[in-house]
């Protein structure tokens, strides 16, 4: 089956749409021939970053994208993380959700994992979104390379958590359409910790080796 018939006709919002993350994402799913929508707690502020991104993009409120997409990227800061999911349940039932939230904490030392207690984000809005199949992906992609229009092709693997294989799959499709990205299976929701946290570890290769470091998975 082709990325076009798995993924045509969908609708991807992004949550989170104005973050440098969730741009990023908007950026290369439009750029691949998507339609996106991007979210944001002020619609007039998702419109305008809409506008700035080629392709099929717009800008609506968190609301508003949560309904309107077919699977929908969640990017938002890890403190709003749970309200917000809280308030869009009813708008994300029966849909792909994607958690790509790494709860991370800062301080003089850098980068450094925080505790959760479910677990992990996707855990978090796996108890959330009871209606909605939660699955985990996009934790360690650099938001500056996915930004550069520079960069036709992202050198990174994108580890794709989730207890539902037709929606881990879908979501292996969907990092796929980005040139030089590879969704590969990572394991169940329950092990999206590590996942999360292994962010913690890439910021500190970035600072040491002034980089945007991605992850390759060998011999797959």
């Amino acid at each position: 089956m082709s990325m076009s018939d798995v993924l045509r006709g969908k609708t991807i919002a992004v949550l989170g749409g104005t973050g440098p993350q969730g741009r990023g994402l908007a950026r290369r799913f439009a750029a691949s021939g998507l339609d996106v929508v991007l979210g944001s707690r002020s619609a007039e502020r998702a419109a305008e970053t809409a506008a700035g991104i080629p392709g099929n993009v717009a800008g609506l409120s968190n609301l508003d994208a949560a309904s309107a997409g077919d699977i929908v990227i969640v990017a938002v800061p890890w403190d709003g993380h749970a309200e917000l999911l809280k308030e869009l349940a009813p708008a994300l039932a029966g849909k792909v959700v994607v958690d790509c939230v790494n709860p991370l904490g800062f301080d003089k030392q850098g980068a450094y994992a925080l505790h959760v207690e479910e677990g992990s984000a996707a855990q978090q809005a796996a108890d959330i979104l009871t209606d909605a199949t939660v699955v985990g992906a996009f934790h360690n992609v650099s938001a500056v390379v996915l930004n550069d229009p520079e960069l036709d092709s992202v050198d990174t693997d994108v580890l794709v958590l989730g207890d539902d294989r037709e929606a881990t799959d879908l979501v292996q499709e969907l990092a796929s359409v980005i040139p030089g990205v590879r969704g590969i299976y990572g394991g169940r929701l329950r092990n999206a910790h590590q996942v999360e946290a292994l962010t913690a570890n890439l910021i500190s290769v970035n600072r040491r080796y002034k980089g945007h470091a991605g992850l390759r998975v060998t011999d797959v």
